[in-house]
């Protein structure tokens, strides 16, 4: 069982691949969607659940969705064809930083994948160039609630991962970019995320007890667990941020 196999079954009760409530996600996007026929794109989209949520919000919206997952970009494929949506949102299968369109976007969406462009301002160049004059993007980004310890660095992080939340957003100020609107997950939304994730890969090894990744998963889900209560928990934050770029001179 691969990693994005065990990201798929992990993420079942929470298509909503981050520490985030749908409640935060319907304000988030109730904040961002851009009004008139602007389109929407998802960089490093996953299943496409960001996009199918900004649908049912604004039908009259078009969209792309972008992930190098074949699997989660055919899942996502068939869900808004199952929903009569496939003529208004199109899903790429390729890597998010080779993506190349004719259209200017209204919103950028990019939760959580900044690891496919390289980091935080290598993803925020690669938005600025799919987006349209006065456009928004969507960006969320781990960051450190505190300066990790030693048990988180055991957990698999090192420090220079992510920077506080104040020097996060100074480097995105820095680049050019104005937050107009955050959110930062709370530990009520993690604990959920960090239980789903664990519970529902732990739950499909207990089913499915003759195949045989039936123990890798329900190791996977006994590590993953580890590392969060004994590591990262109450270390490692994440933030939503809704940018647009300084007016220029």
């Amino acid at each position: 069982m691969d990693r994005r196999q065990i990201s798929s079954i992990a993420h079942t009760d929470h298509p909503i691949a981050a520490p985030l409530s749908d409640d935060s996600v319907r304000t988030l996007l109730d904040r961002a969607l851009p009004g008139g026929d602007a389109r929407l794109l998802d960089l490093g989209c996953g299943s496409g659940t960001w996009l199918m949520r900004a649908q049912a919000a604004r039908p009259d919206l078009r969209a792309d969705g972008v992930d190098n997952d074949a699997a989660a970009i055919a899942a996502a494929g068939r869900a808004v064809d199952e929903a009569g949506l496939g003529g208004r949102i199109a899903f790429h299968a390729q890597d998010a930083s080779e993506f190349s369109s004719p259209h200017r976007y209204g919103l950028i969406l990019s939760i959580g994948a900044t690891h496919a462009f390289g980091g935080l301002l290598p993803t925020l160049k690669a938005a600025d160039s799919h987006l349209a004059p006065g456009g928004s993007v969507l960006l969320g980004e781990c960051f450190w609630e505190r300066e990790p310890d030693r048990k988180t660095l055991d957990a698999g992080f090192a420090v220079d991962d992510y920077d506080d939340l104040a020097t996060t957003v100074d480097r995105i100020t820095a680049d050019g970019w104005v937050p107009v609107h955050g959110h930062v997950s709370t530990r009520q939304e993690w604990d959920d995320y960090e239980w789903s994730w664990t519970g529902s890969l732990s739950r499909w090894a207990l089913d499915n007890p003759e195949h045989p990744d039936h123990g890798q998963a329900l190791e996977t889900a006994a590590r993953h667990r580890k590392a969060w209560l004994h590591g990262y928990r109450g270390t490692l934050g994440f933030v939503t941020l809704l940018l647009r770029r300084a007016t220029r001179p």
